[in-house]
């Protein structure tokens, strides 16, 4: 397992806009004085730093603007659940309790592992007196507290996330606001270095549980940053749920095409699968990107020679 410099990649993204590539009816009628198609000319955006951007905007409770940048996040990472959680929690915080509960709801579908976003759909749908969804949520929660039993990693947050619903649905004190989590109320990026840097750890000790709790708060200060993305598939596959890791796999590589640790794992899982032909497709991307060799390729190749894990 190799790991990567995820700082290096972070102060390298910037916010890109596409440069004109057509000159499609540049001399066509029409009164719009020809120009690119909008396809062509409309602004692209780096999920990383928009995501970095709108916690930054979300931390000053200038919840507007942090809707913006994280919409554009969801634009362009629709299947990030972390990102409409935030998204969620933004339009709560302007006061958009609709939007949030949409938000919300489709990260949770997305991903119903984070109990967060558990958590503040039941409260929200609380605040909208949607009692029933509210409720369903919270036997979500409780559910997952009894077969914790006080033992998993989760145990306190689960107990503090059921104690904040009952707040919300009237068995305690309402609750004048959402709360703000403490996993992002002071998020930086160095608190997310150091999320990472410890997740990697876990993994190295198949801790597999917490290694995804950690990744969890990477994600949610740094963003769908695909050095986090490759290692959520990676423990999810170590885990035995290859579904849900060929989706991180494929959501790293939309956002970094030529990482190699994305593309040697996904090439790996391939193999898992049966699927020799995709893992060699893998492979060639991995020797076109590494002129001179290098271990990501070595390592896939050495599955797919063996037709599994080598050191099996």
């Amino acid at each position: 397992m190799h790991a990567w410099p995820l700082r290096m990649a972070l102060t390298g993204a910037l916010i890109a806009v596409a440069a004109p590539t057509s000159s499609v009816l540049a001399s066509g009628g029409g009164g719009m004085g020809g120009g690119q198609m909008p396809s062509f000319s409309a602004p692209r955006y780096d999920p990383v730093q928009e995501y970095q951007l709108g916690m930054a905007d979300f931390q000053a409770a200038k919840y507007r603007s942090a809707v913006n940048h994280f919409e554009n996040v969801t634009d362009a990472q629709g299947h990030d659940a972390n990102a409409w959680y935030m998204l969620g929690m933004a339009k709560s915080g302007a006061g958009d309790l609709k939007g949030a509960d949409k938000a919300l709801t489709k990260s949770v579908k997305l991903d119903p592992q984070p109990l967060a976003p558990h958590r503040d759909l039941a409260i929200t749908d609380a605040k909208l007196k949607q009692s029933d969804k509210a409720n369903a949520e919270l036997e979500v929660l409780n559910t997952r507290a009894t077969a914790c039993a006080d033992a998993c990693p989760d145990a306190a947050d689960l107990k503090a996330s059921i104690a904040a619903v009952c707040q919300a649905l009237g068995v305690g004190t309402p609750s004048a606001s959402l709360p703000l989590h403490g996993d992002f109320k002071d998020a930086g990026l160095d608190r997310g270095d150091l999320a990472y840097t410890r997740a990697v750890s876990l993994i190295n000790e198949r801790r597999f549980p917490e290694a995804l709790a950690a990744l969890d708060r990477a994600e949610m200060t740094l963003g769908p940053h695909p050095d986090v993305l490759t290692y959520k598939g990676y423990v999810w596959r170590k885990m035995g749920d290859l579904d849900r890791a060929e989706t991180f796999y494929k959501a790293a590589i939309a956002e970094a095409p030529n990482h190699r640790g994305a593309t040697e794992y996904y090439g790996e899982l391939m193999v898992i699968r049966g699927d020799l032909g995709g893992a060699r497709r893998m492979l060639a991307k991995l020797d076109d990107q590494c002129a001179f060799g290098c271990a990501e390729a070595e390592d896939l190749r050495r599955w797919i020679e063996r037709g599994g894990d080598p050191a099996s």
